[in-house]
């Protein structure tokens, strides 16, 4: 049972009780029975009276609640349309209170939408009315009298986000644009002379219509004015350079540089005409000093020459780097074989810079190895020795790596060009392989050289006895010890002792053989007393170059005297 049955069934009790309440007052009271009729009678008409004026008043509420979902279903229709919105559907079960509500709060909620979007196409087409004025662009297409769609609205509001986005790009290019075209006609010494000049350099920016004409003329007007300064800054740069180059051959002092160092910046015109004026004076200079200019250039010349590796070859091709007749052809020459090697310079500055680096690394590996063959270097302190090995080992796997690097560089360098890189002459590769076969054929050569002078050593002791008993202490170890020295020395000076000893068969022959290759060779014999004179070694004590070094220590390896003469020697004195 619903609440309201409940209530309506109490309503019942309770007239059941206030009529029986009335009868049991009326029976105290000892109203007749006609009595009891009549107020019983009064009693029911005041109840139906109030009963049936409620019911009438429920029924006029149930009346204006259907009028008013009438009304609201009519109004929703035509918001629907205005809108562009599907029809409303209430829900079918609904009471007609609840519908009437239902309808009545989405024609709210409707009309609020309506007033909105009005609201929104105003404040939209006020700002297309401002960015079309600015921008000179038609205004967007669409009815101000109709509620526009929410699609619409939207197709709007991106127009309007683009137009505004378009104005800032726009306002933008123009600020900086006109900011370069008033530093390019500061720098132009000119002035505004035309409407649209004027209109940017001197109206206010936010005057200046900012169409796709205007831009363009502006980009325009700034290219003319880019162009005339970009020819005035290539013609100062020249004269500069121009400038440069004549101090230094003319050797101008620096006191009378730094007064003119005000004219070397900037392109304006009357910079211009300083540059001019001082390039006028130089070269006027320059022909009344032309050897010294001439010879100015050679230096800088013979500089590039170095720092692109040529031969001696390859500057000999320029034979007017040799005339002495100071002429102003002769200067024109110079002139143009600079320009030219200091363009080859420039193109390929990145690999000769690389080649450079080589040849460093290569110079400070050279000395390092010559640092190691130095006696005295042992007698540092301080581990310079450990400090020296650590930084040959890393010279010499940074000498490889930039073999490497160049060896790719140069043959991609090579292909691209189809012609080769030369350095000092040579092909890159053969030249580092020259340069190790030199170093190779300096090593060999120090090993001979120390070779011939323990040979010498050896043959003189022979000959005139050893050194003293008490030799120096010598600092750098060796394979032969003092030892070995002093017994060569003994046998030398008692001769009578040995020989009174019988020989061994064994070593007798050796002896033979021993004496028989002293006799024949460079080394003549501790016994021979014309030794001195015969000293024609295999090897020259020191080969003038490494040609004339490389054919001696040829002919030294297909005789192989130096080292069995001192084997033998050894042997023979060791056993005298």
């Amino acid at each position: 049972m619903r609440k309201s049955e409940a209530l309506a069934a109490e309503a019942v009790s309770c007239l059941n009780r206030a009529l029986a309440a009335l009868r049991d007052i009326w029976e105290e009271i000892g109203i007749p029975e006609e009595q009891r009729l009549e107020r019983t009678d009064v009693v029911k008409k005041h109840i139906k009276s109030l009963l049936d004026m409620m019911v009438a008043e429920e029924e006029n509420l149930k009346e204006r609640l259907l009028k008013s979902i009438a009304l609201c279903r009519k109004e929703l229709d035509t918001l629907c349309r205005e809108l562009q919105l599907d029809p409303f559907e209430a829900e079918e079960e609904s009471t007609i209170l609840q519908l009437e509500k239902d309808l009545r709060t989405r024609v709210e909620v409707m009309l609020k939408q309506k007033r909105d979007r009005k609201q929104e196409l105003k404040t939209l087409q006020e700002q297309d009315r401002d960015l079309c004025d600015i921008l000179c662009t038609t205004h967007f297409c669409i009815d101000s009298n109709a509620v526009p769609s929410l699609e619409e609205l939207d197709r709007y509001r991106r127009h309007l986000a683009s137009l505004t986005a378009e104005k800032e790009r726009r306002r933008e290019e123009f600020v900086s644009t006109k900011r370069q075209i008033i530093l390019c006609m500061e720098e132009l010494d000119h002035t505004p002379d035309t409407s649209f000049e004027r209109d940017v350099v001197c109206e206010d920016e936010e005057a200046f219509c900012l169409s796709t004409d205007n831009i363009a003329a502006l980009q325009d007007l700034l290219q003319q004015l880019e162009a005339r300064r970009s020819l005035n800054e290539a013609v100062c740069t020249e004269l500069r350079s121009r400038i440069v180059a004549l101090w230094e051959r003319l050797q101008i002092p620096v006191e009378e540089r730094e007064t003119f160092a005000v004219h070397m910046t900037g392109s304006r015109a009357k910079t211009r005409k300083a540059l001019q004026l001082e390039v006028d004076r130089l070269e006027e200079l320059k022909l009344q000093n032309m050897k010294a200019v001439i010879l100015a250039i050679r230096a800088e010349l013979a500089d590039y020459w170095d720092k692109c590796f040529y031969s001696q070859e390859q500057r000999d091709v320029f034979s007017p780097y040799y005339d002495e007749d100071y002429t102003e052809t002769l200067l024109q020459l110079h002139d143009a074989e600079v320009g030219k090697v200091k363009h080859y310079y420039e193109t390929h500055k990145d690999l000769f810079e690389a080649v450079q680096k080589w040849e460093e690394n290569w110079k400070l590996f050279l000395e390092l190895e010559r640092k190691a063959t130095d006696p005295s270097r042992f007698a540092n302190r301080g581990g310079n020795l450990l400090k020296e090995e650590k930084q040959r080992a890393k010279l010499q796997k940074t000498l490889s790596k930039l073999q490497e690097e160049l060896e790719s560089r140069v043959q991609a360098w090579e292909q691209e060009r189809e012609e080769a890189f030369l350095v000092k002459g040579q092909q890159f590769m053969e030249y580092v392989t020259e340069q190790w076969q030199l170093y190779r054929l300096e090593k060999e050569k120090e090993k001979q050289e120390r070779h011939l002078k323990k040979s010498r050593q050896i043959e003189a002791e022979m000959m005139y006895g050893s050194a003293p008993r008490t030799p120096i202490k010598r600092r750098v170890l060796g394979p032969h010890t003092p030892g070995k020295v002093r017994k060569f020395g003994q046998a030398a000076r008692t001769p009578n002792r040995v020989a009174t000893k019988p020989p061994r068969p064994g070593h007798k022959e050796r002896n033979k053989e021993n004496m028989s290759q002293l006799n024949g060779t460079t080394l003549s014999g501790g016994c021979t007393p014309t030794a001195p004179a015969q000293r024609n070694y295999s090897v020259n004590s020191v080969a003038s170059t490494y040609s004339e070094f490389a054919r001696e220590l040829s002919k030294a390896s297909r005789c192989d005297t130096s080292s069995r003469i001192l084997n033998s020697t050894t042997t023979t004195n060791t056993y005298c």
